[in-house]
This record gives structure tokens, sequence and C-alpha cells, in this order.
């Protein structure tokens, strides 16, 4: 007499957990393609060299958020004006996805475009502003946008809703940057930016930077601007280099817990005398 052998419940149930766990995988692969697509757009889209200029040394570090998908739109960015002043600027799109990357592209494109037309970092960011409203994006961005004078030292800024740079001087002095700005690009139409002016001098540093690099859940922004401050005078005193004190507020980001992007641009200059980090009157 032949035998019918029961159905194996412990065999369907691996071959369904086999199944699922294949799905799962393939699910995986997606989301760290589409992570490291992210990554690779973030790198193409900024700048490989730094202007250069007698006297001034420029630095950056960048460390992206590679926490899960958080993969976000922060950038810096560093070139030569037509009129041979330094245009600079750092900023963060909302958002931590493809589309905050490529965003900030556009942001960044469009600073450099209309920095051809204008210079005057208030006027660029109304302009850019405006640029971002026309194209009728969700997204919005903060920046902080900087141009420098090689010739007389002058440092001119404007931000539009973008955590405050810190600058330190050689003598041991060192603060936050103190600058009215205004609302994030891509917000609010008919937006003015006030434009603060400053003073690099010898021994000099000014320091600019994203959120990521101050605010995590293991530290206030308040606190992790503290830091850099403490860092970047200790740095001045020091006599350090651009790109040392670059590397130490970027891996001070760590101590934050940051789960968001960190950008970071130093500017540091060993050539005019004077004061710096005092409003300079227009």
């Amino acid at each position: 007499m032949s035998r019918k052998r029961p159905t194996d419940d412990g065999d369907e149930l691996l071959a369904r957990l086999g199944s699922l766990t294949a799905q799962a995988r393939e699910r995986a692969e997606l989301q760290r393609s589409r992570v490291e697509l992210a990554i690779a757009l973030q790198r193409g889209m900024l700048p490989r060299d730094l202007p250069t200029a007698r006297g001034y040394h420029l630095a950056v570090q960048y460390a992206p958020a590679c926490h899960g998908l958080n993969v976000g739109g922060d950038w810096y960015d560093a070139f030569t004006m037509p009129d041979g002043r330094i245009g600079l600027s750092v900023g963060d799109v909302q958002g931590h996805n493809i589309e905050a990357t490529a965003f900030m592209g556009q942001v960044r494109v469009g600073l450099r475009a209309l920095a051809s037309v204008t210079g005057e970092p208030g006027e660029l960011l109304a302009r850019t502003n405006d640029l971002l409203l026309s194209l009728g994006s969700d997204l919005f961005a903060t920046c902080t946008f900087m141009r420098l004078d090689p010739v007389t030292g002058v440092l001119e800024s404007a931000r539009a809703g973008h955590i405050p740079c810190v600058w330190a001087t050689a003598d041991g002095k060192s603060g936050v940057a103190e600058d009215e700005g205004g609302p994030p690009l891509g917000v609010q139409e008919g937006t003015e930016y006030p434009v603060t002016r400053y003073r690099l001098t010898k021994g000099g540093v000014f320091v600019l930077l994203t959120d990521g690099v101050v605010e995590g859940p293991s530290m206030s922004a308040e606190e992790g601007l503290e830091e850099v401050v403490r860092l970047a005078g200790s740095a001045a005193v020091a006599g350090m280099q651009a790109g040392s004190l670059a590397a130490a507020v970027i891996q001070g980001a760590e101590r934050v817990g940051h789960e968001d992007d960190a950008a970071v641009l130093v500017v540091g200059h060993d050539g005019i005398p004077g004061e710096y980090g005092r409003r300079v009157q227009p």
C-alpha cells in the first residue's frame, strides 16, 4: 500500500521566508543605489577647485549624511567673480532625498550665474530667491553668501535663514558673526537681505558652516557654535592652517551626533593689518 507524504508546513514556511528575504534584499539594494546616486550627485555638483589669492587660504570639508536615506542638499562654493573679488557660499536645502540634492545644484548654479550680473551679496540673494520661486518648487534653501575683496580684506555678508558664521583673530578674540539676515530662499517674494561688512586681517579666520556641523541629538546649535568659536580662536592664536582648522571643525561634528550633511568652508588671511570681526561701515 502506497503512502502519500503530508504537506510539509515547515518547508512551505521556509520557502515563504526565502522569498520575503529576497524581496527585502532587492529593496535594500535599490535604496542603497539611490543613496549612492544622491551622494555621487552631491559630490559632482560641488566645486573641485578653490580660487586662490595672495595672502588668503581657503579650505573645505564635507561629510554627507549616510544614516538610512538621509542624503541631503548641503553645499559649499567658492569662485572668482568678474571684478576679481571672491564669492563664498554655504547652504542647506530642506529635505533629505535625491530631489533635495538636485535642488541644491540649481541653487548653487543660480548663485554663480547671477553673480555675473550683480556681486552685491544682498541683491544676489534677492535675485536667487526670485529665480527659485519662478521654478515652482516646494523646496527651499538656507544660505550665506559672502564677497571677499582680496585688496582690502573686506568681507560683505548676506544671510538667508542660515546659521551664522564664526570669526577669530590672531590676538585671541573670537565670536559668532552678528548679521541680521533674512528668510530662506524660495519662500517669500520681494524679500530683501541686509548686508553686513567685516574686515579679515592678518592671522584672522572666518568659518562658514551648515547646521549639521553644530546641531544634533547630542548638542544644541548654540552649544555647537560655541565649540566652533573655541576651535577657531585656538587655531587663530596658534597660526593653524585653514585646512587643519576645517578638518578639526568637521571632526567636531561627530560629537554632536549629527544626522544631517555637514559642510565647512574656512577662509584665512595672513597679509593685511587692521581689525577683524568688527563691522565695517559702508
